[in-house]
């Protein structure tokens, strides 16, 4: 039963197979008994090919799938210059023949294939040309592909001033970022080595001769020059591989600045997130000068553990992706407040996977301190809680969206109310569930589920992007009055 008057929008998201990336594909990498790789073999018997045979093949391949992608000639030369390396005199080769050996070691990858599911949602940086009374916004939401492996997508649209919903049609073609490696801050790439218990010798002797920032190239050349300090490499070895891996997780990612909000595809790029980028929860976060940045947190999952991360963009054309540290940032589901609470940043968490926490830092990219403010009380999340997306700021107090695990494994989203000025405080707890899935939400994937990575207020309405049994996704208003008189009655 929900406690609270709630309407479902007609706005409806489902997967759809049909959006596609492409990637490398790189068949087996054995070695045969002659010292041929396959990927030779394969190149040699396309270095074989008659030349009408490379044309029609070719021209079979670009009608079949040159229309699923912008760019086709320059994602096939990249395919290539992948295996050139196999090739004696890749520059010989005519650039016909090039791009059928890059289609050779590409492939389609449907991003949401399996499910299109627990979105977050924001105002959107650009609120020109709207009717009074109306907001531009822009959901992200978790696509999860073969392998259930899940990236991030982006959908706009705009709600008006009776709540209202109007989704932007998606674009067919989808796209990923390009991958630079950032500037690194000393401070920061130290801390989280500390934290890995990986600071030794040989980590000093790399890092003390960098600048306090310090680019990818000049880490390398750091490296190399253990050799010429008489380190042994295979004693340097692990260091070196978790200093390579911890400088991969950070990077920035960015999108053709004429591409389209619904085309960019946040898919893994760092090792720690190689199964995956799971449940993001955006915020617009203003600074204390009035400066607007938009922060997610998300779940990387490397098929063996999961490390929570930072997202950091302004415009959701470049984006920034950062580890976070401090014992405290650990598990899934921190979710930050939208403003510094006093002169701190301030969080929601769930450190043991039962309970809500509270994290407060002075550096959104260090959580040493969490203190537990939520246990499951209520027949429908004893098994346990969390929350569903950032605090949402009231004249009350904070709005705490949350998400809670009852029988039969029910996932129902409900809420919490902490003060204002002290979040420790939980001043306001629904009795009832604010969402449980109904006939139509609850079989899927996984099913008997409702879960939100976060929604937003417009015009005194709570707008809550859900997702529904690892399915697809919806989108539900409620009064805000109706849900600060039922948490504070």
């Amino acid at each position: 039963m929900e406690s609270i008057p709630i309407k479902r929008s007609a706005a409806r998201f489902f997967p759809d197979p049909h959006r596609v990336i492409t990637k490398p594909f790189l068949p087996g990498e054995q070695v045969f008994p002659d010292g041929h790789s396959r990927a030779t073999g394969i190149i040699n018997r396309i270095l074989d090919m008659p030349e009408a045979d490379v044309a029609s093949t070719l021209a079979a391949t670009w009608e079949e799938f040159g229309h699923r992608h912008d760019d086709f000639t320059n994602i096939l030369a990249r395919s290539f210059d992948n295996v050139s390396h196999n090739i004696e005199n890749p520059d010989e080769i005519l650039p016909e023949r090039k791009l059928l050996i890059g289609a050779y070691f590409t492939h389609e990858y449907s991003i949401e294939a399996a499910a299109l599911s627990n979105p977050s949602m924001v105002l959107a940086p650009d609120q020109g040309g709207l009717n009074p009374g109306e907001a531009r916004f822009i959901m992200s939401l978790r696509a999860i592909g073969e392998g259930h492996i899940s990236s991030i997508e982006f959908r706009s649209g705009v709600i008006d001033q009776r709540g209202v919903i109007e989704i932007d049609k998606p674009k067919q073609h989808a796209v990923t970022g390009t991958k630079r490696a950032p500037m690194y801050d000393k401070h920061v790439f130290e801390a989280k080595l500390e934290e890995l218990e990986a600071m030794n010798e040989i980590t000093r002797l790399c890092l003390d001769p960098l600048p306090t920032h310090f680019t990818f190239e000049e880490l390398e050349a750091a490296i190399l020059d253990l050799d010429n300090q008489g380190i042994d490499r295979t004693i340097a070895f692990q260091t070196i591989k978790i200093i390579h891996w911890l400088a991969s997780s950070n990077y920035r990612s960015s999108f053709p600045p004429d591409s389209e909000l619904s085309e960019r595809v946040i898919f893994p790029q760092g090792p720690t997130e190689s199964h995956g980028v799971e449940d993001a929860r955006f915020v617009r976060f203003v600074d204390d000068d009035g400066e607007i940045v938009y922060y997610a947190t998300y779940t990387a999952y490397d098929g063996v553990k999961i490390l929570p991360q930072l997202i950091e963009t302004r415009d959701f054309i470049s984006f920034r992706m950062a580890t976070l540290n401090g014992k405290a940032a650990q598990n899934k589901g921190i979710a930050l407040f939208p403003r510094k609470v006093g002169d701190r940043y301030a969080a929601v968490s769930r450190q043991d996977n039962e309970n809500n926490y509270l994290m407060l830092s002075d550096n959104v990219r260090f959580w040493s301190e969490a203190e537990r403010i939520q246990i499951p009380a209520r027949p429908w999340e004893l098994t346990q809680i969390g929350n569903s997306g950032s605090p949402l700021e009231t004249e009350a107090g904070w709005l705490v969206i949350t998400h809670g695990v009852g029988p039969m494994r029910r996932y129902t989203l409900g809420a919490i109310l902490l003060d204002l000025d002290d979040p420790c405080r939980v001043i306001g707890h629904l009795k009832e569930p604010l969402l449980v899935p109904n006939e139509h939400e609850r079989d899927g994937y996984v099913p008997n589920v409702v879960y939100s990575c976060g929604g937003m207020i417009h015009n005194g309405l709570l707008v809550l992007p859900y997702g529904f049994s690892d399915m697809g996704a919806a989108v539900a208003t409620a009064a805000v009055d109706d849900i600060l008189t039922a948490l504070t009655d």
